[in-house]
């Protein structure tokens, strides 16, 4: 598994949140200038994981980002999914290779290790991360 950029970007903004949400509203120019980040590159993730139902916004001069759910609801794959999209296994070499019983096995493999790092994703809590 490969974490991009704007996922990276979304962990580091959902912690920081997360260690500040007792101040009240956190602003994205405080992560983008904590993390040295682009704050329109950051603004764009911010919003995915809004759509997400992860942050809540609020607009104006007294607005800012909140977690919409509690640390402990909110997982590190609910994190990179908003951000990434569904996570999937990409090896299929039955398509290439149906009868060959190599290409059975090692996509057989390879989704039973996706299905794992998957679940461990899905195991760590926002909350276990503070």
């Amino acid at each position: 598994m490969k974490v991009n950029a704007t996922t990276t970007y979304g962990l580091l903004a959902v912690g920081y949140i997360a260690r500040n949400q007792d101040k009240g509203l956190v602003i994205s120019q405080n992560i983008a200038k904590h993390y040295n980040i682009d704050l329109e590159y950051l603004f764009k993730t911010m919003q995915q994981l809004v759509r997400a139902n992860l942050l809540r916004s609020k607009r104006g001069p007294r607005g800012g980002f909140s977690l919409a759910k509690s640390p402990s609801k909110i997982t590190m794959l609910d994190i990179i999914e908003a951000v990434e999209g569904p996570l999937t296994s990409d090896l299929v070499l039955s398509d290439h290779a149906p009868r060959d019983k190599f290409a059975a096995r090692a996509e057989k493999s390879s989704e039973s290790a996706f299905k794992q790092a998957r679940n461990a994703l899905k195991a760590v809590k926002l909350s276990d991360l503070l």
